[in-house]
């Protein structure tokens, strides 16, 4: 549910919506969503000061809360 709330939100956002990759990596405690895109859309999804990416992080945060889970957004390069 939240790999597939990031994927929706990051091929909203970028030019090359097939270029959108999303794997969930679980832990005990936490489970770490790692978000790769293309070279040319990773401004798009930081956003200016990194505000969209702190929204997206906000918004995993709260979905998470509400799965009784820890979830980390990780954007690769």
């Amino acid at each position: 549910m939240l790999k597939e709330m990031i994927e929706y939100i990051a091929k909203s956002l970028v030019d090359n919506p097939d270029e959108v990759h999303v794997s969930e990596v679980e832990g005990e405690q936490t489970s770490v969503i790692e978000l790769k895109v293309a070279k040319e859309d990773l401004g798009k999804v930081i956003g200016k000061q990194g505000r969209t990416a702190r929204a997206m992080r906000t918004l995993l945060g709260a979905a998470s809360t509400k799965a009784h889970k820890r979830s980390v957004l990780e954007i690769l390069e």
